[in-house]
């Protein structure tokens, strides 16, 4: 069971959403070892998953958007498992229906999205595949209301994500 103190919880809500997101991600993190595998994600519950998602889908798009979330390897994980439906249970519409737009774009061209690539073929998939900046503006335009809603509904629901001590 991932655990939480109550003081590290008032310490990092003080902070803001992103101390407080990250106080949760954090812990999964150490209780998975450091890395997204099918036995350590057994170890966390839908919510927990959804919320390690979230952080990982926001990390991603922050660095280098749909391209490198792809060639990253989070094609799959994101875009044929029901991240758009649970992170809309969240609260969290706007995001919901942008994943879902960019799955149609991942479905058509995901052979050529996940393939392997040197350096200048990578940065060249930026220009190939310049429909996805539409939806990468879009997210940046709703990030941090999306980041808000996400957060707010984890301090709603607390023992969803992890147990206070």
């Amino acid at each position: 069971m991932i655990t939480v103190s109550d003081a590290e919880l008032r310490k990092a809500a003080e902070k803001g959403m992103d101390a407080f997101i990250a106080l949760f991600v954090d812990k999964y993190w150490e209780e998975l070892g450091g890395e997204l595998s099918a036995e350590g994600m057994a170890k966390l519950n839908a919510h927990q998953n959804t919320l390690l998602a979230y952080s990982i889908f926001r990390n991603e798009m922050n660095d280098g958007g749909f391209v490198q979330m792809i060639q990253n390897g989070y094609g799959g994980y994101f875009f044929r498992n029901p991240f758009a439906k649970a992170i809309r249970l969240f609260g969290a519409k706007d995001l919901s229906r942008l994943v879902y737009d960019a799955r149609f774009i991942y479905i058509d061209n995901q052979a050529a999205l996940e393939r392997e690539t040197t350096d200048e073929e990578f940065l060249a998939m930026y220009v190939d595949f310049e429909v996805f900046d539409e939806l990468e503006e879009k997210f940046f335009m709703i990030e941090e209301e999306t980041t808000g809603i996400i957060a707010h509904f984890v301090d709603e629901h607390l023992e969803l994500f992890a147990e206070v001590v």
